[in-house]
């Protein structure tokens, strides 16, 4: 079976790529490098041709709220008129949880607009929804970073692994369309300060982390509900600690 990963050659992309071969798949890791560009559309006929399902993981080169909504809107749409050329029979793409919760959001505002692209497109479709990688960790320490002191929301998050985040992409690839959208979080509920903090300290950074209920999160004011899954999510394996150990005997 053909399959053609968008972003193949990202954190996720990569690490879906490599399951999906060792399935036997044959599969294509689309992405600019590799000369596949869904924002402007070039590549996208060539690769599509003969593909049976599309794993859609790509990401916005910019945030900023304009910039982020112009990719994903645009992305979304060549690629879907690509796939409804090619006769792919299943789309599937990564989303973020919380993403219809947070309007403030110029990141998870544009998220929800592919959905909406996804949704009333012709081809049948699975949206999986993913809580906070525990890759971004440092990047959320940075963003709340004044000098010595990180200030973060105490809003409770449910962070996963990237690694069973891609394993799930996999596995939702060698089924039948849902038609719906999926969760996925992490086995352990935690503080947004609290998952900064010990990340910092098995990193041996002095950085002092406060937790304060006014503190947002990228410009988003944050409640317990607001990155956390509905009922019945898929829940990663890996912990945080054992992430943090394996990351820590990595390096």
């Amino acid at each position: 079976m053909k399959i053609v990963v968008i972003g193949g050659s990202g954190l996720i992309g990569s690490n879906v790529v490599s399951r999906l071969q060792r399935k036997g798949h044959d599969v294509f890791a689309a992405s600019p490098k590799t000369g596949v560009n869904a924002l402007t559309g070039e590549g996208l006929a060539d690769v599509l041709a003969g593909a049976q399902i599309v794993v859609d993981v790509a990401n916005a080169p910019n945030f900023e709220d304009h910039a982020v909504l112009e990719f994903f809107q645009t992305a979304g749409r060549n690629l879907l008129a690509a796939e409804a050329n090619a006769g792919v029979r299943h789309h599937i793409a990564l989303s973020v949880v919380g993403a219809d919760r947070l309007p403030q959001s110029g990141y998870l505002r544009a998220k929800l607009a592919q959905e909406a692209l996804i949704k009333t497109a012709a081809i049948p479709y699975t949206i999986l929804r993913s809580c906070q990688f525990f890759e971004f960790a440092g990047s959320i320490a940075q963003s709340a970073t004044n000098g010595r002191t990180i200030r973060l929301p105490i809003a409770l998050m449910q962070p996963v692994a990237s690694d069973d985040v891609s394993a799930l992409l996999a596995r939702i690839a060698g089924v039948a369309p849902l038609n719906l959208t999926v969760e996925i979080g992490g086995p352990e509920l935690i503080g947004m300060d609290d998952f900064v903090r010990r990340f910092l300290q098995s990193q041996s950074d002095q950085r002092q982390v406060i937790g304060d209920p006014q503190a947002q999160y990228f410009g988003t004011a944050l409640d317990n509900g607001s990155l956390t899954p509905g009922r019945n999510p898929h829940t990663g394996a890996i912990t945080f600690d054992a992430w943090l150990n394996r990351a820590l005997a990595a390096a």
